[in-house]
């Protein structure tokens, strides 16, 4: 059900990452300059999702993919909490919405550590 829920979840993510780059960003805050701002918030925010997409349907349809899309959760999710983590220590400013981000990537990282180390 977890993988199977996160699924969705990168799913809406990325395809709104791939279609709507600059409105996705906008509402958290961040507007992506440069010359490849905009390329780069496909591929990282809108590729990279939907590629956690498959793997977490994987994990959810072959037994033999739940402990990889579990592992990989942790430690995307995981990053997010260490660079949060740092964030926070340096002081940098954030929205509220930022915010709720890092809680949801805190428990996600949690909840798929442990759904992992109950399968070893």
């Amino acid at each position: 059900m977890f993988l199977a829920l996160t699924a969705l979840m990168f799913l809406s993510f990325g395809l709104w990452s791939i279609t709507d780059p600059v409105g996705m960003t906008a509402r958290l805050g961040v507007e992506p300059g440069g010359p490849s701002g905009i390329f780069e918030m496909r591929g990282v925010f809108g590729g990279v999702s939907l590629g956690a997409a498959i793997l977490c349907l994987l994990g959810t349809l072959r037994p033999r993919f739940e402990f990889a899309a579990l592992c990989f959760i942790a430690a995307y999710m995981g990053g997010y909490v260490i660079g949060r983590g740092a964030s926070f220590l340096a002081g940098d400013a954030a929205l509220s919405s930022n915010w709720i981000f890092a809680g949801f990537e805190a428990v996600m990282f949690l909840v798929a550590s442990v759904l992992a180390a109950r399968r070893t």
